[in-house]
């Protein structure tokens, strides 16, 4: 996925996006920018006539106490009008990222399998909690702050204009370099703020994957070999971070440098220009009061350059961040409904017409499969590891779509058929059961609020789930932890299995589905899809053959193609591939 390929105006012109609805709030904060900026611009001045007043030989005390009265208020109302856009901006910029994080979240759950298979889970969590974070600092404080800084340039440049030209006319010799300064910053700060947001979505996908899995890390006794990739790229970060730094700390450091040139040249020439001896007879060019309202400004003029170089940084950053969520965005989901897409109530009638797939171009999963499921039928898939069997589940549901054959429902092409219409009716149980942190309960309702508390009880006494739920502590509403970790494999796949049955399916599909359930489960199991089997149609996936011997029919899958088809009985008798797996498992049993 790349996301180098979007120029800043694009990525500005997408965060920007989300600012349309709060342009007024936008347009208010701005006004009580200029004010502040107003009231900061007023202060060098009085306090230039402030010192006029004090060098007088008749100090007028009156003029001193109104310059002071004037700069309290100018205060008050610059801290007031930052108080209350600070609070405007912390507002609107809490909303934007609910709205913008609300909007990745719902278009990551939009992308189809595959693309999940190419894009690491860590990734996706940065871009939805530390991207959108950053962008959070561009709504509330970075835009503004950088209007206000640039207002407060123009306007100090401006009053200092108006106060004395020749000066002004000086400090604009330093201005071409600031910009040339500038630019140059800007242009390596992007590039090295980009390799540091890289590594670090590289090093969150890294931990999200490593602690996830650290179980088979130390079960292989290989956390040497994790710990140091994971020590390289942590240096790797480590090391961008270190040159972003450098190039920021050489960028203030040379601004303060300007800095202080530009005041020495203004002292020296104002200096010279305030006490200028001719014959003899001291006249005064520029006042003391103008030279040190002119120093004051200068800083004002400065302070700004330097805030903006933070301000250009954090910019970079932002606009590295965007950059990431925007190529997220414009990931498109392969899979989705077509313009004529319909809901319909699914009966169970399944058909695959030569069927051709490949999850990889060149490399074929499924060649040429076609077979018939009539409704209410149970039809089991076997046949060797990677022959193609539980690829027929995810073909079914649109999980993937294949290229070249049909695939029909009810006589219907599944591509016509809208996508949460067709998953909806479609119950999947598979081999490793994924549970969600919070309670048993809400594992099996998923949200689903239409799904009463009876019938949750009901469905677990039905397949026997009930016996060990009672069991503890808190029933239903027992602590589930991450993943399920603690509760054993057959009670996961029961809670499975309740959650499967308790949303009604129309088709039942079980992938594995008893592949880590002991004995005794798999007895109970089996009992209630015994009595299921009459209402609807179930597809077994199942390398267990003893779980599938009262299936209608049985498809034997070998290297992409059905070998053989048949029923329990009339598959022995041919004494083909599924004779030799029966025996495998139960040649006991083998007359």
């Amino acid at each position: 996925m790349k996301t180098n390929q979007y120029s800043s105006k694009e990525l500005l012109r997408f965060a920007f996006s989300y600012m349309k609805s709060y342009v007024l709030y936008y347009i208010v904060a701005l006004l009580l920018v200029f004010l502040s900026v107003c009231g900061d611009l007023l202060i060098p001045f009085l306090l230039g006539k402030v010192l006029k007043e004090l060098g007088n030989d008749v100090i007028n005390f009156n003029n001193i106490i109104n310059y002071v009265f004037i700069g309290v208020i100018a205060v008050s109302i610059t801290s007031i009008s930052n108080y209350i856009e600070s609070l405007i901006l912390h507002k609107i910029g809490l909303k934007i990222v609910y709205k913008m994080r609300y909007d990745v979240f719902d278009h990551i759950q939009s992308l189809s399998m595959e693309q999940f298979n190419q894009i690491p889970n860590g990734t996706l969590v940065t871009r939805v909690t530390n991207d959108i974070n950053v962008l959070f600092n561009l709504y509330t404080n970075m835009l503004i702050s950088i209007i206000r800084n640039i207002v407060t340039i123009i306007s100090v440049f401006i009053t200092m204009f108006m106060l004395n030209i020749k000066l002004t006319l000086m400090l604009l010799l330093s201005v071409p370099v600031l910009f040339i300064v500038s630019f140059i910053f800007r242009y390596f700060s992007r590039k090295t703020h980009r390799k540091v947001r890289n590594s670090v979505s590289s090093l969150n996908a890294f931990l999200s994957e490593n602690i996830s899995g650290v179980k088979i890390t130390q079960i292989f006794n290989q956390e040497d070999k994790v710990f140091n990739e994971f020590k390289d790229r942590n240096y790797e970060l480590k090391k961008n971070s270190l040159n972003e730094i450098f190039i920021f700390g050489l960028f203030r450091p040379f601004i303060m440098f300007i800095y202080v040139i530009t005041v020495i040249i203004v002292i020296y020439f104002g200096g010279k220009e305030a006490i200028n001896l001719n014959n003899g007879v001291i006249t005064q060019a520029i006042t003391y009061d103008v030279l040190f309202s002119f120093y004051l400004y200068i800083s004002n003029f400065f302070n700004p350059i330097q805030t903006l170089a933070n301000e250009f940084n954090e910019l970079q950053s932002a606009i590295s961040s965007s950059e990431k969520i925007y190529g997220i965005m414009m990931v498109k989901p392969t899979i989705v409904d077509s313009s004529d897409a319909i809901d319909i109530n699914i009966t169970g009638d399944i058909e695959f017409r030569d069927v051709w797939f490949s999850y990889v171009p060149g490399e074929l999963v499924l060649k040429g499969v076609s077979f018939h499921v009539h409704k209410n039928e149970k039809i089991a898939f076997v046949g060797a590891t990677g022959s193609g069997k539980s690829t027929i589940l995810s073909l079914i549901t649109r999980n993937y779509d294949i290229q070249k054959g049909e695939i029909l429902i009810d006589g219907i092409d599944v591509k016509k058929i809208k996508l949460d219409c067709l998953r909806r009716q479609f119950g999947q149980m598979l081999q490793d059961v994924f549970l969600f942190s919070g309670s048993v309960y809400s594992n099996i309702v998923l949200g689903d609020e239409s799904i009463t508390l009876k019938e949750v009880e009901d469905t677990c006494d039905y397949i026997n789930a009930k016996k060990f739920i009672d069991k503890l502590p808190n029933k239903l509403n027992e602590e589930v932890r991450e993943r399920g970790n603690n509760f054993s494999l057959g009670e996961r796949q029961l809670i499975s299995f309740a959650r499967t049955l308790v949303h009604k399916p129309n088709v039942l599909i079980l992938d594995e589905a008893t592949s880590n359930i002991d004995t005794e489960s798999e007895v109970l199991i089996q009992d209630a899809l015994d009595k299921i089997m009459k209402s609807g149609t179930i597809l077994i996936v199942a390398h267990r053959l003893s779980t599938i011997q009262h299936c209608d029919k049985i498809y034997v899958f070998s290297q992409g193609n059905i070998i053989e088809s048949g029923n329990h009985q009339e598959l022995l008798k041919k004494k083909g591939k599924y004779y030799k797996l029966y025996k495998l498992q139960f040649s006991e049993r083998i007359e």
